[in-house]
């Protein structure tokens, strides 16, 4: 499994950066015209045009976006999900790779959001009891149970009472999780035992919306 240290996602990255190129740019120009501002992160799916991705935005995204919160994205990869969370009070984008903290603050450099370079799995700067909502998506997938444990831990410091957590994990036994090496050995099973041990209460989880891994929302 990938470590922290682990060139996957900045290769990831700059693959996507080599892609759009000034050449293959003016190529997808109409395209982009249609789609709107490029985002690394879209080619593994828009949660505008993809369904399963517009369902998880409208269940698990939408219903706890509220302008008077604070809210945390861990892993925001160029900003697919960040598009939608631009609303809270403050966001905190968090993420140990300043070069994807700066692809975000590119598409999406606001008042209300403060960027985190975090030490793998804290949330530096962010106050105890002081986060109504948290978000994941595609990145937890690539984290062994060790580090999710640690994230649980650092998580349980800043989540209110009553506040939400939503994270996309691997659920290794699908197929499409099988054949992906960059995805971690995780299954759900084993992610409510971390999060259960970890003091929070499991209110929902979709084992089949994704097909390479599932949705769970817990809290305090």
């Amino acid at each position: 499994m990938p470590t922290l240290d682990t060139p996957i996602h900045l290769n990831m990255w700059r693959e996507y950066k080599r892609k759009n190129s000034f050449v293959r740019r003016l190529r997808s120009a109409a395209r982009e015209l249609i789609y709107g501002t490029k985002i690394y992160g879209l080619e593994w799916g828009d949660p505008e045009f993809v369904q399963p991705l517009q369902f998880i935005r409208n269940r698990y995204v939408f219903p706890y976006v509220n302008p008077e919160d604070d809210a945390v994205e861990i892993g925001p990869g160029g900003g697919r999900w960040t598009r939608y969370l631009l609303r809270f009070h403050t966001l905190y984008v968090v993420d140990y790779h300043r070069e994807l903290l700066r692809e975000v603050e590119k598409n999406f450099g606001r008042p209300n959001l403060k960027f985190i370079k975090n030490n793998g799995s804290d949330f530096p700067g962010i106050p105890d009891a002081s986060i109504a909502y948290a978000f994941s998506f595609g990145c937890f997938v690539h984290f062994d149970r060790y580090l999710i444990q640690q994230y649980l831990a650092s998580l349980a410091r800043i989540l209110k009472p009553g506040g939400n957590v939503v994270i996309h994990y691997s659920y290794k036994t699908k197929i499409m999780a099988q054949i992906n090496p960059g995805f971690s050995d995780n299954t759900p099973a084993q992610m409510r035992d971390m999060i259960l041990a970890g003091g929070f209460r499991i209110v929902e989880e979709d084992l089949t919306t994704m097909w390479n891994g599932s949705i769970v929302r817990f809290t305090l």
